[in-house]
């Protein structure tokens, strides 16, 4: 008789033992998506800082290319009063901030003086530094992402995820436009 109660007794700790641990790394798991989703924050913020002085070193130089420039700002503004909380728009807002930021360094092109800058050519380089970080960013999110949903989806997490209201998390989506291949022509 001792022995049945002392093998219930384990089962019963053993049982606890499980599920706090299942929920735990469940808790974890959640918790390094969202560490992963304040680097993208960081990145984005850092960019958004570095927008107003390439606007104001290109100003200089390309007079005539303000409608372009008001597009930046307005993106770049769109982007600062984003709620924190919706992640897809977020990066939605992002994309189209890149997208806009691409003809501001097209503008180079037109300008030599403008590309033989030093302030701009530095402020080109960041802002490419800071491009590539956001990318590798979503990339962790992703991952992080990852392996949360099949935390929560995969048994036993499931059954405490329900529990305990744990949430899918949504993955960042490329956009289309990213996804093209690009057009070569040797014409």
């Amino acid at each position: 008789m001792l022995w049945f109660i002392i093998i219930i007794i384990l089962l019963v700790v053993g049982a606890v033992g499980f599920y706090i641990s299942t929920y735990n790394n469940m808790v974890k798991s959640r918790n390094w998506t969202d560490e992963a989703w304040s680097q993208i924050d960081v990145q984005l913020k850092r960019r958004n800082d570095l927008i107003p002085n390439l606007v104001s070193t290109v100003k200089g130089y390309a007079k005539h290319e303000q409608d372009t420039l008001e597009k930046v700002i307005k993106m770049r503004n769109q982007l600062v009063e984003m709620p924190a909380d919706n992640r897809q728009a977020t990066m939605e807002a992002s994309n189209q901030l890149t997208d806009s930021l691409k003809s501001v360094f097209a503008l180079s092109e037109s300008y030599p003086d403008l590309k033989a800058d030093a302030e701009f050519t530095k402020l080109m380089e960041e802002l490419t530094n800071t491009e590539n970080k956001i990318a590798y960013a979503r990339q962790l999110f992703n991952s992080s992402a990852t392996r949360y949903n099949n935390q929560i989806q995969t048994f036993p997490g499931n059954i405490l995820a329900g529990a305990h209201n744990f949430q899918k998390t949504a993955y960042l989506e490329t956009p289309v436009e990213e996804k093209a291949a690009p057009k070569v022509s040797f014409e």
